[in-house]
């Protein structure tokens, strides 16, 4: 299996500065980004991130299908940084019931066994705030939060960020 690494924190807490650097000594990196482009606001986001990153790495855009893009990564790479779980599972959710979503995750888990590199989840942590006052949005934490154990459960790491400072936790 993969060196498994899950990196939680609330937003703009260094999740993904924390994440780059962990895979910065690798040759081979494959980035795959879940944000869609969807206004102009976005687009400058993913465009100032693309730019932090160094040109040698292979980036996926993976609004979906996150087992077929780690099919598509060539064997040889060393690294993946999956950024971020906290989008996918959003775009997720306009598709699929709370059950698919988590049979995928599952199937993802399980294509991993094949993979020797180093693999590292960024996710947010949505639990730690107020109930969200509309459904969805419970809807949303609830299966993010799920999503989260279920890879922290078979992560060899789990760190959490808060104001661009790690805390282990496993």
């Amino acid at each position: 299996m993969s060196d498994l690494i899950l990196i939680l924190g609330g937003a703009r807490s260094g999740k993904g500065i924390f994440a780059e650097k962990m895979v910065k000594s690798f040759k081979k990196v494959a980035y795959l980004a879940t944000a869609e482009a969807l206004d102009e606001e976005m687009l400058e986001r993913i465009e100032n991130h693309k730019k932090q990153r160094p040109g040698s790495w292979v980036t996926l855009e993976v609004p979906h299908n996150l087992v077929e893009a780690f099919r598509r990564i060539d064997s040889d790479t060393e690294a993946v940084v999956v950024d971020c779980l906290t989008l996918y599972i959003s775009n997720q959710m306009t598709r699929f019931s709370e059950e698919e979503i988590l049979e995928e995750v599952s199937e993802l888990l399980d294509s991993l066994e094949t993979f020797r590199g180093r693999v590292i989840f960024v996710s947010n942590e949505v639990g730690m705030g107020i109930v969200p006052a509309y459904r969805m949005g419970r809807d949303y934490r609830d299966i993010l939060g799920k999503v989260n154990q279920v890879i922290a459960e078979v992560a060899g790491e789990v760190y959490l960020l808060v104001a661009g400072i790690p805390w282990r936790l496993k």
